[in-house]
């Protein structure tokens, strides 16, 4: 299937993205010099200017109102309503883009049964139910309750009717499980009450599997969400709280990208797995519930108190089971999952966005946020899409009236399928896998704009560091602090750089979004963008009504961002990183901000691994060589950018030096050193299990390794990843040297 259908006689993306080749032909005006624009074009702060100002805090405001107005979930008709609003937007005449199209492609969904909805119940032994779990959460707002409201349920967790005596598991971690075990607790055939938090929600089924359990609850404790707020009246709508019948839904599935088409696009003539033996889904039957249905099964457990950590607000002593209080209600009784979800093939599409670059129409910057929905998701995704939107129109705007064009290309995007793990926009790097490496400039991702407005908060690669830090304080604050954002967020989050002095802490990309195929899978510098909360104020690891039915419109207008200042402060963040990457004659991403890291690394390893090393004859030695050959790189090629700023260098110098910029990320990938992870490329960002702050490779073999003898295949991984390590960093050294030294 193409990248894009021609939609009413627009030029679609696929074709665009592959006019490379053509500079900047609908920037000339009529009558203008052929050869304009120059090809020295750079940021202009005028128009940086402009962008700034016309951003608008009541339009990102209404964008969110019509976004959130009905649910949209993956595939769901109003999602679809969706994508042509967008297209609507991008092919508008007075404010649209270059070109907008679609991409589709058939992936594997999974949903609840509607004629047998997923039941929990409390079953005595003659077979009576005591007591129900609720299937549905209450109809607080008049928006719970609609046709299009999805039951709260497990993606892809698989159906059956598991029956056992209940045990409380905390979190769901396999230490967990080994406490229970060593509380003399028979886990086999047990139905786990587990709460989120501490790992992945797929994660949980898969370690209670591990122990024979039979069935897996998940709910969020108060304690862990609420700042211990569980009653009605302290709750939404009377404030931000989570309400007891709350339920977070969401995927279970380990990976991400569509589950039968690993590193192929889910075209319909793409090889698939059968989905009976696709790894990556739970195991056992599971299915998350309310903290209110919770606290009911949790409060009549029997058996020994949990530990101190395990305790939560629910306002009882939570015992460990098994099984119910003898002398209660539910005494012999057992907990019963009805679970009835299926797996579908659904379609699934992307919008996506162009303007051209007038200079370099090859080179893109991405710009992108999911578009789907457990529910009605005013925070996530919509908070993100409104400011999308809004950026997109006052950018369309200038380019209509002539007034502006990028350097390089922009490419905006909408991922669908995001819920369900990452899919559309893995799906996009499968598919365009050689071009987006080759030309992605920076990958922006605006996903939650607004968690809450405290500060500003930013995950990213080292790389972009500076454009952020430079566009943060252009900014003012949203509060009367006067502050810019630079200086607001450096109070909230802050390290202390070897470098620069205190400055504001970037946080490193994990897989949450959808920057985590551009990153891990690609290589491509990105970066995530959002407004928070203040951590020393509150408990909650998230907003509290996330992926819940009551995470609407009038939640966020009430309680997240009154007036949308925080809203408006990520769309002036957010856009001035764009313009910066899309129109600077040199990018603006500093490589050599990567040195801290890789020191840091270093140092880490040396401390806390390189005794136990050396017991092994594993010398860190030439680690230490390949980090001080990638900082003497970084820093001449810091000094050749200094050099010809102040000169007038060629289009062709220009070039290369911008292609080594870009091209340093890709220098970390070795799509061979993780065989067990799916996508995961990046030796320095990869996930890590192991203890130690250091690569992530090392780390994870050295903790495997850690209790096996001398000359062990665990010992040898090690020397292997020390060996990938160094590799890559020798590799992305060489890189960052002129191009004709060999």
């Amino acid at each position: 299937m193409k990248w894009v259908k021609v939609l009413g006689g627009v030029v679609g993306v696929a074709a665009l993205l592959g006019l490379g080749i053509i500079l900047g032909h609908f920037a000339i005006p009529k009558g203008a010099d052929p050869l304009a624009p120059s090809v020295s074009q750079d940021l202009d702060l005028e128009i940086l200017e402009t962008v700034m100002g016309q951003l608008d805090a009541s339009r990102i405001r209404e964008n969110l109102r019509e976004l959130s107005r009905e649910p949209h979930l993956a595939s769901s008709p109003r999602d679809e309503a969706l994508v042509q609003l967008l297209l609507q937007r991008w092919r508008d005449p007075e404010s649209g883009l270059d070109s907008a199209g679609t991409s589709t492609y058939e992936v594997l969904l999974s949903f609840p049964s509607q004629e047998q909805p997923n039941r929990v119940a409390v079953v005595a032994p003659t077979g009576d139910i005591l007591f129900s779990c609720r299937q549905s959460e209450e109809n607080v707002t008049e928006e719970q309750a609609g046709p299009d409201v999805v039951s709260p349920y497990a993606a892809y967790a698989p159906s059956g009717t598991p029956q056992g005596l209940l045990v409380y598991a905390n979190w769901g971690m396999e230490e967990d499980f080994e406490e229970l075990q060593t509380q003399g607790i028979e886990l086999k055939g047990t139905i786990a009450l587990t709460r989120y938090g501490g790992i992945g929600r797929g994660a949980k089924a898969v370690n209670a599997a591990k122990y024979q359990v039979a069935g897996v609850l998940v709910y969020t404790d108060p304690a862990d969400i609420n700042d211990g707020h569980s009653l009605p009246n302290e709750t939404f709508p009377h404030s931000w709280y989570l309400p007891p019948s709350g339920v977070e839904r969401g995927s279970y599935y380990e990976y991400f990208g569509d589950p039968l088409t690993p590193y192929l696009p889910a075209n319909p003539s793409s090889f698939r797995l059968d989905p009976t033996t696709a790894s990556g889904f739970p195991p056992i039957p599971t299915q998350p519930i309310g903290f209110e249905d919770a606290k009911v099964l949790l409060c009549n457990l029997q058996g020994t108190s949990a530990p101190a950590a395990w305790q939560g607000a629910l306002g009882c002593d939570y015992k460990l089971g098994p099984g119910f209080q003898p002398d209660g209600a539910f005494a012999s009784s057992q907990v019963n999952l009805s679970i009835h979800n299926s797996l579908e093939l659904r379609n699934s599409s992307n919008v996506l966005g162009i303007i051209r670059g007038a200079v370099e129409p090859d080179r893109y910057v991405m710009y992108g946020n999911h578009r789907d929905s457990w529910v009605h998701g005013a925070v996530d995704p919509s908070s993100g899409t409104a400011v999308l939107l809004e950026i997109s129109r006052v950018l369309g705007t200038l380019l209509k009236k002539g007034t502006w064009r990028p350097r390089r290309s922009v490419v905006f995007a909408s991922w669908g399928a995001e819920e369900f793990g990452l899919i559309g926009s893995t799906e996009f790097t499968e598919e365009f896998f050689s071009k987006l490496q080759e030309r992605t400039v920076a990958y922006i991702n605006v996903d939650i704009s607004v968690f809450a407005n405290a500060t500003l908060r930013v995950q990213g690669t080292p790389p972009v560091q500076s454009v952020v830090f430079s566009a943060a304080k252009q900014i003012p604050a949203p509060d009367p602090s006067r502050l810019s954002i630079y200086d607001n967020w450096i109070r909230y989050f802050n390290r202390s750089s070897p470098v620069y002095g205190l400055v504001p802490r970037l946080g490193s990309l994990g897989a949450g979004s959808d920057y985590a195929p551009f990153i891990h899978f690609l290589g491509i510098s990105s970066m995530d963008i959002a407004y928070t909360y203040d951590q020393s104020k509150t408990s909650a690891r998230i907003y509290p009504t996330y992926h819940t039915a009551f995470d609407t419109f009038s939640y966020v207008d009430k309680f997240v961002d009154p007036g949308f200042g925080s809203h408006l402060a990520v769309a002036q963040t957010a856009g001035n990183v764009l313009l910066r990457l899309s129109d600077s004659l040199f990018l603006p991403l500093n490589v050599s901000d990567y040195s801290e890291t890789l020191r840091s690394f270093l140092q880490a390893a040396q401390q806390d691994l390189g005794a136990l090393l050396e017991q092994h004859s594993i010398s860190l030695g030439p680690l230490v060589t390949a980090v001080e050959k990638f900082e003497e790189a970084s820093i001449a090629l810091g000094q050749n950018i200094s050099a010809l700023q102040k000169a007038n260098p060629n289009p062709l110098q220009v070039r290369m030096l911008n292609d080594q910029l870009m091209l340093l990320e890709r220098t970390f990938l070795n799509p061979r050193a993780f065989p067990e992870e799916l996508y995961y490329s990046h030796v320095l960002w990869a996930p890590r299990t192991g203890s130690v702050a250091t690569f992530p490779g090392l780390a994870n073999a050295c903790s495997r390794a850690m209790n096996t003898s001398l000359g062990s295949a665990a010992w040898a991984e090690v020397q292997r990843q020390l060996s990938i390590v160094v590799a890559a960093l020798e590799g992305a050294a060489a890189t960052l040297r002129p191009v004709d030294d060999l």
